[in-house]
């Protein structure tokens, strides 16, 4: 009976310290245009651009002067 509960306390402790490594980022463009990301992006690339996923999986890439803000996510 230890070993299950031990087992749940071990889920429990992992299952929170993958929450805790993903940071949940609000990109805004300045046509207002907003993308969700699973992880705060990229910094710009080489050739001017922002490249992330979202939360759907989508791949996007933004050229810098169009984004406005990127924020964490309360």
């Amino acid at each position: 009976m230890k070993i299950k509960n031990l087992n749940i306390v071990a889920v429990f402790f992992y299952c929170v310290l993958l929450a805790g490594c993903s940071t949940t980022t609000v990109v805004t463009l300045q046509d207002g245009t907003q993308y969700i990301t699973k992880d705060i992006p990229k910094t710009k690339t080489k050739d001017g651009f922002y490249e992330f996923d979202d939360v759907s999986g989508k791949h996007v890439k933004v050229r810098s002067d169009e984004v406005a803000t990127i924020k964490e996510e309360d």
